[in-house]
């Protein structure tokens, strides 16, 4: 059977697919093929229900989980850190009323988590990859940086605003859930398939070095520390299975986001176990 495996185009992604590549993994019958695209991107084609598996924001599981149940792995899940908001000088939060803020998709977890800093705010969305440098030129004030932005903002001599991780970690105590794996409730042999996808992520950690390699071809020109580093902070063993903790952190999310009225209906969580 063959399985398109939707995900981004990043270090962290590309590690938790490498063993996909290789024979160290019983395919159990599947075979695969790794379509990448930007997250805003894999978001809109969930809405389709275009591919069997892929990589969605957790904000936008709520447009598509009639079509598709979350995998119990795979997951991008921050503690005490995740998406950062930057300006090119220091900023308190209680001063950004009324300021624009660039952002990497509206059904981005980034985006759904802001909200529940800020309440409504003006925003534009731009591509993730062109925010900080949107916000270093003047053309935006603010910015919200998802991916290997994170780390590198810096260097741009952009100033830390808000780390959304953190905030998060600090209000609930728990985790931030970023990026979800899930699957189309049409494929067959759904706990055969999750299984597998299990073992590849469990066997990139296991040869780290062999995925990490592997993985630094989609790190977009940024260098092999600031990669590891990255895939450290998002491939562990959270990713591995979400645990009670993970869990729980993704009901809250979730219940948040649509107590603020973010979904278009109730939220059913619904595991592929």
């Amino acid at each position: 059977m063959n399985v398109r495996v939707g995900h981004s185009p990043d270090p962290d992604d590309a590690f938790m697919y490498w063993a996909l590549t290789t024979d160290l993994v019983d395919a159990r019958g599947f075979r695969f093929e790794q379509v990448l695209a930007d997250i805003q991107t894999l978001n809109q084609w969930a809405r389709a229900a275009r591919l069997e598996v892929t990589a969605i924001s957790l904000a936008a599981y709520p447009f598509v989980q009639d079509d598709y149940a979350l995998l119990p792995h795979g997951a991008s899940i921050g503690a005490g850190y995740g998406p950062v908001l930057v300006a090119r000088e220091p900023i308190d939060v209680d001063d950004l009323a009324g300021r624009e803020i660039v952002i990497p998709g509206a059904l981005t977890t980034a985006f759904l988590t802001l909200r529940l800093v800020l309440g409504e705010f003006p925003f534009r969305e731009v591509a993730f990859e062109e925010i900080p440098d949107e916000v270093a030129s003047g053309r935006a004030d603010l910015g919200l940086l998802i991916h290997e932005g994170q780390l590198t903002f810096s260097e741009l001599g952009l100033a830390k605003v808000l780390d959304l991780g953190e905030w998060w970690l600090l209000e609930t105590g728990l985790p931030l859930p970023l990026g979800v794996n899930v699957v189309r409730r049409d494929v067959e042999r759904l706990g055969e398939l999750s299984a597998v996808l299990h073992d590849a992520i469990e066997c990139g950690l296991d040869n780290r070095e062999e995925a990490l390699e592997y993985a630094l071809q989609f790190g977009r020109g940024i260098d092999a520390a600031v990669a590891d580093r990255f895939v450290s902070m998002y491939v562990n063993d959270l990713t591995k299975d979400y645990g009670e903790e993970g869990r729980t952190a993704v009901a809250e999310l979730l219940r948040r986001g649509d107590e603020m009225g973010a979904f278009p209906s109730g939220v059913v969580v619904d595991w592929v176990e």
